[in-house]
């Protein structure tokens, strides 16, 4: 029987190791406030960019996944107990890094009755206290669908709400373990309706095997529930194992090129389209002038809430 080679990793997709100076500083700092980041955590290319230009995606939460996602190289298992001093201590980093804008995300915590959304909601107010300045960007997971979880976080009036499709329908199955397409277009939909002075994010993965109509159908879709922002990457192996899916191609720079034209015909405020993009990549460009400040259009923040 013969086999088809593995595609080689293309030129455009290598890049430096990281370990300038600013790089240093801000690993010290995540360890010195015992927090955790999706850049490491998902071994994410750009972590020696971001991190030397003094940015990163701050994982609150934990560092275990109750969900086993074969894209993500996040550890899977049983979590520890929330910690609900992690948001102060979040918001003191990003005062100390100086931030203009802060990006927050977070492992899935079905272990929860709210999937974590109480401490979403205060790390989002925490940093409006220290950094007053700073705009706030939160990519959530899906809570199961429970909306009064989503309700919890769009109260604290995040600038930004990201929320990942990371495929099309058919590949849900097999790439995102209990999620389901119809509750992420549900979800951004929602989190719009709940603030619309909120910019809504999603982004999506290429070279999971995904055909270009079925990505112009997302598209449409994404459209449909008015979401602003979209991010296209291209999919890479995290791990060498069975668990994740080799990389069906690799998508050219000028395809990467031709699909955010196309995003941008649609509708979409905002696209970042390239094969090392990622969630949070060029996030600070992505905020609304004059939108780093606490709002005051959207609904009234709810209370500090106890554990």
């Amino acid at each position: 029987m013969v086999t088809e080679p593995r595609p080689r990793k293309p030129e455009w997709l290598r890049v430096r190791a990281p370990g300038g100076p600013n790089y240093l500083r801000l690993r010290g700092l995540m360890r010195e406030q015992r927090l955790h980041t999706v850049c490491e955590e998902a071994r994410c290319p750009n972590v020696g960019e971001c991190w030397e230009a003094g940015t990163a995606t701050f994982m609150i939460l934990g560092d275990v996944c109750t969900r086993a996602c074969s894209f993500c190289a996040i550890t899977t298992g049983r979590p520890a107990a929330l910690d609900y001093e992690e948001p102060v201590r979040v918001a003191e980093a990003a005062a100390q890094l100086g931030l203009r804008h802060a990006v927050v995300t977070s492992v899935n915590r079905d272990d929860t009755p709210d999937g974590g959304a109480k401490v979403f909601a205060e790390t989002i107010r925490a940093i409006r206290r220290l950094s007053p300045g700073t705009s706030v960007e939160v990519l959530i997971p899906d809570f199961l669908g429970n909306w009064e979880a989503l309700a919890t976080v769009m109260a604290a009036q995040p600038e930004i709400l990201n929320h990942n499709t990371e495929t099309v329908p058919r590949l849900y199955p097999a790439i995102r373990h209990k999620a389901r397409y119809e509750r992420t277009l549900e979800l951004l939909e929602r989190a719009k309706q709940l603030d619309p002075g909120t910019v809504t994010k999603t982004g999506v993965m290429l070279g999971l095997g995904e055909t270009r109509a079925e990505l112009r159908e997302v598209m449409a879709d994404l459209r449909m529930v008015e979401v602003d922002v979209l991010t296209v990457g291209q999919y890479l192996r995290p791990v060498n194992s069975p668990k994740h899916p080799e990389v069906a191609r690799y998508v050219t720079p000028a395809e990467f090129d031709e699909i955010r034209d196309e995003a941008l015909t649609l509708g979409f405020r905002h696209v970042e389209s390239g094969p090392l993009v990622r969630s949070s990549y060029h996030a600070e460009q992505q905020v609304p002038a004059g939108a780093r400040r606490p709002r005051s259009d959207g609904p009234v923040a709810l209370p500090l809430l106890d554990p």
